[in-house]
C-alpha cells in the first residue's frame, strides 16, 4: 500500500480527510493530517470550486506549504 511509502499525507479539508482515511483504514504512523493544521490557523482551505474565491484558496494554501515546510526543516534541524 502507498500509506508505507509516505511520511505525509496532506488533505485540504475534512472532507479529503474523511475519503483519505476511508481509503487507508487505519492511519497508524499518524500520517494523515490536513495543510493547515501546521500553520497558525487550522481548519480547512476553502474549495474554489464552489465559493468563487480563488485568491483566499490561494493565500491558504501558500500559508499552509510554508508552515509545513517550516516544519519539516525544523523537524530535519532537530535530527543533526
Amino acid at each position: 500500500m502507498d500509506y508505507e511509502k509516505y511520511d505525509y499525507i496532506i488533505g485540504m479539508d475534512s472532507y479529503n480527510i474523511r475519503n483519505i482515511l476511508r481509503i487507508i483504514r487505519q492511519d497508524s504512523g499518524n500520517k494523515v493530517t490536513k495543510l493547515l493544521d501546521f500553520s497558525d490557523t487550522s481548519g480547512d482551505i476553502a474549495d474554489p470550486w464552489y465559493t468563487g474565491n480563488f485568491d483566499d484558496t490561494y493565500d491558504d494554501i501558500k500559508i499552509g506549504c510554508e508552515a509545513l515546510l517550516k516544519y519539516i526543516s525544523d523537524k530535519a534541524s532537530s535530527l543533526i
